[in-house]
This record gives structure tokens, C-alpha cells and sequence, in this order.
């Protein structure tokens, strides 16, 4: 038995409770890992409170990623001991996840803890971190460096944006946070953002992503990822056939595994640990549930961490 968080969905309708599991439910997999520290993501938000069909199989247990050390295997990859994180690849949604002691996934999603993390640092990065790196290199790939003018850096006050923030401003960038709690402003140049702007500079007419391309200057790059802000993107293609600015989807749920390394080599090598503590609060597993509406309320800044076995 170990304890974890469950989904159901049944007669008596969708709920998210935290219980004692048993090694039954755990689906298929040929890695099963002893889960340390996982994290709380706007995704899992919408899972735990059943506001968006995120998850799409029943039950299940929640969480779209996990640090931990592998138990048992039988992938060619990984041994007992080993310590390896995991991000996305439907885990969360219809694979069972990290919020709980115990995981049972395949081992081709599996990426190696670098040798700076602990765990609980991996999970102080986890998705939200992966993916604002994920951003970062394509705006590199693209050619963008420290002296070709800001970065703007929107939803500055998530997990994606904060982690954004750090890493930009480590790698020399001058990084402006657009973000609708200005009182939050002294967090973000704690984080290293230069200029803090009220995300109402972007948000009429049309919608951030939109005013951001429309802003973005000739030959530049937006790197696009998740989804907090909206859906919609009511737009023109002015700012790509008159500046040539080039939009960049980012998918961090089924990214091959090789970019999945190289994103990880490059938190290990880029990330300000110093700062990465600053943007984070750790909860017990436990408490998860109760948190979910406060994700999709805007009410969370930062990195939530959740100490599995705590």
C-alpha cells in the first residue's frame, strides 16, 4: 500500500481525494519508481478540480510529472537506484502520475536526474521549468541573443514565466514581465526581470499572444507554450508577412526524448539555483487537492512542490 492522490468519476459524480492506494492500481509499465517530489501544474489544476476533461481515464491518479528513484525495471535503460525525473507524455491524463509514493510508467519516458539535482530541485523546475527552457532554446535556435533588444516574458507570475525570468536573465537577457499583479513586481526583479509592465499593455485589443506578435520586432520570435491565458488567438498575419516574426509552438508533453536531454543538460548547466528556491513553496502531498481551484483563480505564484513521502 502507499499513499497518493485518486481521481474517480462515477454515479456519485468527479472527485479528487487523497487515500491510501494499492499496488493494483498503477497501470502497465516496465519501470515502477519510488516518487520523492512531484509538483503542482495549471494542468493539474484543471485536473484536480475536474474544470476541463484533462483526465480521460478513470481512476487515476493525477500529476503530470515526478522525481524520484526507480524500484523495479525491466527497460534496458534503468536499474534499481537509479534516480530519474519524468515529464508529460500523457502521464496525468490518461496514464497515472506523480502524486503519489509510487509510479508505474515506460521507461522510454524516463529522462536521467542530472548529477546537480537532488529530486526535490528537479521538481522545483519540474514542467513548468522543462518547458520555459524548451522556450529559451528555440529562441536561440532562432538566433536571438542578449544584445538583439528585451525579451518579453508574459503570465510572468506562473511557473513557466518565473522560471523564464531566471533563466533569461542568468543567460544575459534584459527581460521584461508583463503579469496582471503588479504588487508582485519586487518578486519579479527579484528574479532578475529588468522591467515589470501591467499585462493590460497586452491584453486590449485582442489577447496577450496576439499583442505580443503584433509588438514583436522585425526578424524576431515568440515562443508560444501552454494555454492559462486563453485559447483564442484573434490575430492577423501583419507581424509575419511585414516583419517576419515567426511564432514557435512548444510542445513539452511528447517531445522526443533527445531534446528532452538536451533541455535538462541545459537547466543543470543555465539555471540559478539561488533563484529557483526564491520562486518556490513546498506542500505535503496531503494538501494537493485542496489547492486545485486556486491555480485556475490566478492565485498561485511561482512553483508549487509537493513532498510525496513527507
Amino acid at each position: 500500500m502507499f499513499n497518493g492522490i485518486l481521481i474517480e468519476k462515477d454515479e456519485a459524480g468527479y472527485r479528487a481525494s487523497y487515500q491510501s492506494l494499492s499496488e493494483e492500481i498503477l497501470p502497465a509499465g516496465d519501470v515502477t519508481v519510488a516518487v520523492q517530489w512531484s509538483s503542482l501544474n495549471y494542468k493539474d489544476g484543471l485536473a484536480l478540480t475536474g474544470a476541463s476533461p484533462v483526465v480521460r481515464r478513470f481512476p487515476l491518479i493525477p500529476g503530470i510529472d515526478f522525481a524520484g528513484t526507480v524500484l523495479e525495471s525491466q527497460h534496458p535503460d534503468w536499474h534499481p537506484g537509479d534516480k530519474v525525473v519524468l515529464n508529460g507524455w500523457g502521464v496525468g491524463e490518461t496514464h497515472s502520475g506523480g502524486l503519489a509514493e509510487r509510479a508505474r510508467v515506460r521507461g522510454d519516458w524516463l529522462v536521467a536526474l542530472p548529477e546537480r539535482f537532488q529530486p526535490r530541485d528537479a521538481m522545483a523546475i519540474g514542467t513548468a521549468g522543462y518547458t520555459a527552457m524548451l522556450c529559451v532554446m528555440a529562441l536561440e535556435k532562432h538566433g536571438i541573443t542578449p544584445g538583439d533588444g528585451d525579451i518579453l516574458v508574459t503570465g510572468a507570475n506562473g511557473g513557466v514565466g518565473s522560471v523564464a525570468i531566471t533563466l533569461l536573465a542568468k543567460l544575459g537577457y534584459r527581460v521584461v514581465a508583463a503579469t496582471g499583479r503588479l504588487n508582485e513586481a519586487d518578486y519579479l526583479t527579484s528574479l532578475g526581470a529588468a522591467e515589470v509592465i501591467d499585462r493590460a499593455e497586452l491584453a486590449t485589443p485582442g489577447r496577450p499572444l496576439a499583442n505580443a506578435c503584433a509588438t514583436t520586432r522585425y526578424g524576431g520570435a515568440v515562443a508560444a507554450c501552454g494555454l492559462a491565458g486563453g485559447m483564442d488567438f484573434p490575430s492577423t498575419v501583419m507581424p509575419f508577412i511585414l516583419r517576419g516574426v515567426t511564432l514557435y509552438g512548444i510542445d513539452s508533453v511528447m517531445a522526443p526524448r533527445p531534446l528532452r536531454q538536451q533541455a535538462w543538460a541545459r537547466l543543470a548547466e543555465d539555471l540559478d539555483l539561488t533563484r529557483l528556491h526564491l520562486l518556490t513553496r513546498e506542500v505535503p502531498l496531503s494538501q494537493v487537492v485542496t489547492l486545485g481551484n486556486a491555480f485556475l483563480a490566478g492565485q498561485v505564484r511561482g512553483r508549487i512542490l509537493v513532498n510525496v513521502q513527507g
